[in-house]
């Protein structure tokens, strides 16, 4: 249950204002259309997560126990200092009169969350925690509890949202998760 809890509440609040959210809020927008939007959300997400985890695992198994400890504690602490810097929506997007819009927004989704914090921290997080499904679902539940209310509510509330108190106690809990990997807390 730590698996999939602590993956939940990581990638939920190192969503919030990150450039994923973002380009959620712009389809939103712009197509006014927020189930075609979600589902292609949710596949993306779950292809995407899917084989970060995968790759987290492998790095586990592979890695002795005290390399493993480090290179955590590590990451978690880059990430915390990563999720201090806010993210904008690089580039334009065209709109795609071939493809629908739920065929869009998975091709979009899955290429934007490519190196992005939440993708690295499901690796950093299916490197320390089992089962690998546990994170996989955690990490994509975390992504849709950040970007489905933003979807549904579209321009409206995005400026009410304090990005910079979120993105500070998102790093907060990024490094306390680091320092207590370092530590050897909670390995799984």
């Amino acid at each position: 249950m730590d698996a999939f809890l602590t993956s939940t509440l990581v990638v939920a609040l190192a969503e919030i204002g990150d450039k994923t959210q973002l380009l959620s809020l712009l389809l939103a927008a712009r197509y006014r259309k927020p189930l075609p939007i979600v589902a292609g959300i949710f596949v993306a997400t779950i292809a995407n997560h899917f084989l970060a985890a995968a790759l987290g695992a492998w790095i586990r198994e592979v890695a002795p126990p005290d390399v493993m400890r480090w290179a955590v504690g590590g990451s978690l602490l880059a990430i915390a200092l990563w999720t201090l810097k806010p993210d904008k929506l690089d580039g334009e997007l065209r709109e795609s009169t071939r493809a629908g819009l739920f065929v869009m927004t998975c091709g979009v989704f899955f290429l934007a969350e490519m190196g992005d914090k939440t993708q690295i921290a499901t690796i950093v997080l299916a490197a320390q925690y089992q089962p690998l499904w546990a994170v996989v679902v955690g990490t994509t539940l975390g992504m849709m509890i950040a970007n489905v209310p933003v979807v549904y509510m579209g321009s409206m509330a995005a400026h009410r949202i304090p990005f910079r108190a979120v993105r500070m106690a998102t790093a907060l809990l990024f490094a306390v998760l680091g320092v207590a990997s370092l530590m050897g807390v909670g390995n799984a």
